[in-house]
């Protein structure tokens, strides 16, 4: 099975691709309509090379419409990964081709190589590059800083919403 590659551009995003039973982004459009109305939940769940786990749990989560840039609302965490989103809460999405992070001097989605809720630039970024490397310290990785290092390149990721 080969991984897919999350470097894209904004379209894909906003449409979302990959295989839904194996590795995708549902897309950016549909992550907005569904959590549009009422209040929904986000958990994230991550993996070491080590086999350890966490999870990030959030009480509140929406995506706003493409009209406001997809930003991201997270609040209430809870879990035991530690909280590495809420850096990003309020944040607009941002790729390669559009940049919309708050670093004016720096296209963050370009040097992380990923799509993410950049601020100036990251504590996580779960669109990174998958390196199938234990160990791995790449800030272009799939990262989430307070549960290992900001670098340490995770073996899996998992983000799902109620």
């Amino acid at each position: 099975m080969e991984k897919q590659i999350f470097f894209r551009k904004w379209t894909e995003y906003k449409n979302g691709f990959g295989d839904l039973n194996n590795e995708f982004w549902l897309g950016n459009d549909h992550l907005s309509l569904l959590t549009s109305d009422g209040e929904h939940e986000l958990r994230i769940e991550i993996e070491d090379f080590e086999g350890n786990s966490a999870y990030a749990k959030y009480s509140k989560f929406k995506i706003y419409p493409e009209e406001n840039n997809y930003k991201l609302e997270v609040s209430g965490y809870s879990g035991t990964a530690r909280d590495s989103l809420k850096y990003h809460n309020g944040i607009m999405f941002s790729t390669y081709d559009r940049d919309q992070d708050t670093w004016s001097t720096v296209n963050c989605a370009m040097i992380l190589h990923g799509a993410w809720w950049y601020n100036s630039c990251n504590y996580s970024n779960l669109n990174g590059r998958y390196y199938n490397q234990p160990g791995k310290i790449d800030s272009t990785g799939i990262t989430w800083h307070h549960w290992k290092k900001k670098e340490y390149s995770l073996k899996k990721v998992e983000m799902k919403f109620r």
